[in-house]
């Protein structure tokens, strides 16, 4: 009889990263050889537990956010993948979101809404925070407009020091300029950005949107408004985080080398449902788009709709948005196109029907230009079937 193979999980459960970490490595179990888990009720930047200490099993994936953490695991010597951005292993393969492309779908985000003021609420403990922060402000003042941000210093993270932190929240977004786009470095971070909003009497979204990162749809729904979020791939993580340590585990080499999980894109919700956009024809039809995007529309209609010349409403359209009305119908077609490769079974011929594709072979031709990839490679390289 062979022996299963008794891997660790020293992973939370509270939040729905860690939770979609977790299904990702279930997933590889059930599509490979067996494993023992051993999954302990373990909260975030926990004390190492004691049981580590004795434990002889074959192999460990773990969010290791402390140094204590780091050297328990290293004094046991089992082959070990790091699924955390604190880096306090050194030497050990890491699989991590890529904070650059959320940084990047975040400003997108908020840029394509018109907005001319964007802020970044976020936490300076975390150094995926830290990355988010940079990625975004770059993005922002290479587009011109203003950066503001805001940031939770590592030593104010106690009980007692909360509420003097959420009045200072308070008093940033009272002094920021309105309209603006705002992008919290996750969820929970949006949610109290959200929260302080409604005591301030601030309206969201016209005069503050909010976005955050993870799209715990369980705490997103129960803001208010509900919150949009950047989705990241983490079963995928989890998926990649598990093939790795099988490898070491069989004695295979493995680089040291991190690997980037791409995310899946926005899910939008109230609180970035607006058009912060001066000219009312360009916001009437990027209006129109978003609606009719999927029902096969093309210029033409939208022509019809603003009622102004075709030449006008390019020239404008383009002025304003960067793009031609044209690109932003194949744009939106396209992230509803991956959104549902990502998370159905649907086939092609499906998706298109769905996405306002006349013919799955255009539908193809246009996923490709678009991503430099196939609708079958996309499908693939984010759900590993």
């Amino acid at each position: 009889m062979i022996r299963r193979r008794s891997v660790a999980l020293l992973i939370e459960t509270s939040n729905a990263y860690a939770r979609g970490l977790l299904s990702g490595i279930v997933d590889y179990i059930h599509s490979h050889d067996a494993w023992s888990i051993y999954l302990p009720e373990q909260e975030r930047a926990a004390p190492p537990p004691e049981w580590l200490r004795r434990w002889k099993g074959d192999g460990i994936i773990a969010r290791i956010e402390t140094k204590e953490i780091a050297e328990s695991i290293q004094r046991t010597g089992i082959p070990v993948v790091d699924v955390s951005a604190a880096r306090h292993y050194p030497g050990v393969p890491w699989v991590e979101t890529n904070d650059e492309e959320i940084a990047s779908l975040a400003a997108e985000h908020l840029l394509q809404r018109g907005f001319k003021h964007l802020g970044f609420c976020g936490d300076a403990e975390f150094n995926w925070s830290t990355w988010r922060r940079n990625y975004f402000r770059d993005l922002v003042e290479k587009s011109g407009c203003d950066f503001h941000c805001y940031e939770t210093a590592i030593n104010e993270k106690s009980s007692s020091s909360f509420e003097s932190e959420r009045q200072r929240i308070a008093q940033w977004l009272k002094d920021l300029p309105k309209p603006i786009g705002v992008f919290a470095s996750y969820d929970i971070k949006a949610q109290l950005v959200l929260d302080v909003c409604r005591e301030l009497e601030i309206a969201v979204p016209e005069e503050i949107a909010v976005l955050g990162v993870d799209n715990d749809e369980l705490l997103c729904s129960l803001a208010d408004p509900p919150l949009s979020s950047v989705v990241p791939n983490s079963r995928k993580t989890g998926f990649e985080a598990a093939r790795l340590l099988d490898a070491m585990m069989n004695g295979e080499e493995v680089s040291e080398e991190g690997r980037l999980i791409e995310p899946l894109g926005v899910e939008t919700r109230q609180s970035t449902d607006i058009l912060a956009i001066d000219d009312t024809d360009v916001a009437a039809a990027l209006q129109f788009i978003r609606q009719h995007a999927y029902a096969g529309i093309n210029v033409n209609d939208i022509v019809r709709h603003v009622n102004i010349s075709r030449r006008v409403l390019e020239t404008r359209f383009r002025n304003v948005i960067g793009r031609t009305p044209h690109e932003e119908i194949l744009r939106q077609r396209i992230m509803r196109v991956k959104k549902l490769l990502a998370e159905t079974d649907m086939t092609l011929r499906q998706i298109a029907t769905r996405t306002g594709f006349e013919h799955t072979e255009y539908l193809t031709v246009a996923f490709k230009r678009e991503t430099k990839q196939t609708p079958t490679q996309f499908r693939k390289k984010v759900t590993n079937k």
